[in-house]
């Protein structure tokens, strides 16, 4: 992935307390990560590719997805 920018996000309290507990025992994640492979797998699976440039952000949501996915520890 090239460029990162910041979002603030409110999330349900329960909501959060499950994802610390995710990130306690997965080590190799962190919420970044977490975040860039929740929001890019809602708009892999809620997108439509019926328009060019739709279709060139499933394949740019893809790519993130995949990488976020995919991503080892340095």
């Amino acid at each position: 992935m090239s460029a990162s920018i910041s979002i603030l996000a409110e999330i349900p309290e329960e909501l959060h307390e499950s994802l610390k507990g995710y990130l306690d025992t997965h080590p190799n994640w962190d919420q970044d990560r977490v975040f860039a492979a929740a929001l890019s797998l809602f708009l892999l699976q809620n997108g439509n590719g019926k328009t060019t440039e739709v279709s060139q952000n499933y394949r740019a949501c893809a790519r993130v997805y995949l990488e976020t996915l995919f991503q080892h520890p340095a």
